[in-house]
């Protein structure tokens, strides 16, 4: 058998990367696959613009600590597609292994029978078969993108559905206003079932969540900053529900925004049906939670060896405007903790909103060093990032790679040594952890 790597290349060539939203062509091949949707634990869908993958994370560490077996599908992968699915097993999942990832994807291929698909359908096809396959107490579902005909959105009866942050992103494909984008998100929404809200970075995006909540008919509906909380207080996280207050442990994620995320996961598993959980599960998960490329320190590897003597080394995916102002909050708390000069070390996709997600950084970062996406094409051109960066009032200058932004960083005399941040795009945080020896696990 060919291997997932082999397979995956073969979809790209016979189906072109292209994204077209719509159910028809994955409820197609589902049912010739004899409906796995139908088969699957129960399920926590998650869509938004920014925040999925963390509040994702933040919920399986805590159902894991409960001892529960938990599914996880999430994209993109950093390094690896066999990231997007983790199987639950007892005291903590694992990736995919190869031999069923391959066999998954064959049976789906075979059975789709040269029809047009895209990509993203085939491979949730065959990792909504594999779930179904494998025995587990919930299933974590990411929506690749917008929600209403996102391949995901073929679960009849979620145990809850969620809603992240949302802002503007893809534009070209959910709509150019929050209002729009906020109705495509809230398609994966179901009537008579639960739905969590996270409170939202922009009022128009919460009026338009609620009232679609509203008009589709879920029950309950939890609103973030009005029947849940989460805030600091003395060091601490503090929940605060209809049932009362946690008073936990501050997350091992970095930023205030993780607060949210955190508090939004919490909700979530209550909605859903797993609230009768102790208090200490809770503390347990949220000092422990991890997720890649997000706010991610990295101490170690053969990337930090080639930083700077003394240098702080940050990676994060973030890539627009509101994902940037996230990241720049927690690179101020850290300045405020402990002083810096930060390095930005940027590199985007095209697509993507450079001036918007830059402008989060001004008065913050002093130098930035635009370096290419090599495994995407469309990726924007290290010196456009450079000019753009200096448009905005940077110190820009462009590097062929990682490791030469790295070498320019060490170069430039500092009072102290510099905290560096690689950030722009998600793509670039898998080469990044590629490069450093670190991939997810």
């Amino acid at each position: 058998m060919d291997s997932s790597d082999a397979i995956i290349a073969r979809c790209l060539a016979l189906h072109p990367k292209l994204i077209d939203l719509s159910l028809e062509r994955i409820e197609r091949l589902l049912a010739r696959m004899h409906h796995p949707e139908r088969r699957l634990p129960p399920v926590i869908h998650v869509a938004g613009t920014n925040g999925k993958g963390s509040t994702i994370a933040f919920m399986r560490a805590i159902l894991e600590e409960a001892g529960l077996r938990v599914h996880v599908y999430t994209s993109p992968h950093l390094v690896r597609f066999h990231e997007r699915i983790r199987l639950g097993a007892v005291g903590g999942g694992r990736l995919v292994d190869e031999a069923r990832l391959a066999a998954a994807l064959t049976r789906a291929i075979a059975l789709n029978a040269g029809d047009p698909i895209t990509v993203f359908e085939i491979t949730t096809a065959a990792a909504l078969d594999i779930f179904a396959e494998a025995p587990a107490d919930v299933l974590l579902l990411e929506v690749g993108l917008g929600g209403r005909v996102d391949a995901t959105n073929v679960v009849a009866k979620p145990a809850c559905a969620v809603i992240t942050p949302i802002g503007q992103d893809h534009a070209e494909h959910l709509g150019a206003t929050l209002v729009a984008i906020a109705g495509e998100k809230a398609g994966i929404l179901k009537p008579g079932c639960p739905a969590v809200i996270a409170q939202q970075d922009h009022p128009e995006a919460d009026a338009a969540l609620i009232g679609a909540a509203e008009r589709i008919g879920v029950s309950p509906l939890l609103v973030g900053g009005q029947d849940f909380s989460t805030h600091s207080e003395r060091g601490r996280l503090v929940y605060q529900d209809e049932a009362g207050l946690l008073d936990l442990p501050m997350p091992r994620l970095v930023g205030r925004h993780q607060f949210v995320n955190a508090g939004t996961a919490i909700a979530a598993i209550r909605a859903a049906g797993f609230g009768d959980l102790e208090a200490p599960v809770f503390e347990r998960a949220v000092t422990a939670v991890q997720w890649p490329g997000r706010l991610q320190r990295m101490p170690r590897g053969r990337l930090a060896e080639l930083a700077p003597e003394g240098a702080e080394l940050w990676l994060d995916g973030g890539h627009n405007r509101d994902g940037g102002r996230a990241i720049a909050a927690a690179m101020a708390d850290l300045e405020e903790r402990s002083p810096a000069p930060l390095v930005l070390v940027v590199g985007m996709l095209a697509t993507k909103d450079a001036d918007g997600f830059l402008s989060e950084f001004r008065g913050l970062a002093r130098d930035l060093i635009a370096v290419p996406i090599r495994s995407e094409m469309a990726a924007r051109p290290p010196e456009e990032i450079g000019s753009l960066a200096e448009r905005a009032g940077f110190r820009a200058q462009a590097a062929p790679g990682i490791e030469a932004a790295l070498a320019a960083a060490g170069r430039t005399a500092y009072e102290r040594p510099p905290r560096i941040l690689i950030c722009g795009s998600l793509y670039l945080a898998g080469e990044v952890l590629a490069l450093n020896g670190t991939p997810p696990e």
